[in-house]
């Protein structure tokens, strides 16, 4: 099978550059005390917001999440990292590896929780897609 550069490797460091972290706090959890995977996904899109826009140099709007994994529950407390990779830029797309990397209790070994490949494209002020043009 090709290689298709989108595989999600099982690696003991994160892939990437930190874009965020943030502290796993009660409110984001469900009755069980896991907290909730739309609260990851919206960890991992604004993550990847914040890392499109620097390679788009201006606004992205996300257009697709695939492959999103969960691996492991995330708990009150774990401090959530999350780690962006620039897979392709296209004339005016931005395709994103993200992965989430929890530290247990705020210390000890990262464990990777969740991985997704997310797409933005970059819009201008009405909305509409434009080309990514290089910063100055």
């Amino acid at each position: 099978m090709p290689d298709s550069g989108y595989v999600m490797e099982d690696l003991q460091e994160p892939r990437g550059d930190l874009a965020s972290r943030v502290l796993a706090m009660p409110t984001d959890t469900n009755p069980k005390g896991d907290i909730f995977g739309g609260w990851i996904m919206s960890l991992m899109d604004m993550a990847g917001k914040m890392s499109a826009t620097t390679v788009a140099n201006g606004r992205v709007v996300t257009v697709a999440v695939d492959r999103i994994v969960f691996r492991e529950p995330v708990k009150v407390g774990d401090v959530v990292c999350c780690y962006t990779e620039t897979l392709r830029t296209g004339r005016s797309s931005v395709t994103l590896s993200i992965e989430v990397w929890a530290m247990r209790q705020g210390q000890g070994v990262r464990v990777k929780v969740t991985d997704a490949v997310f797409t933005f494209v970059a819009v201008d002020d009405d909305g509409r897609p434009r080309p990514i043009t290089p910063a100055a």
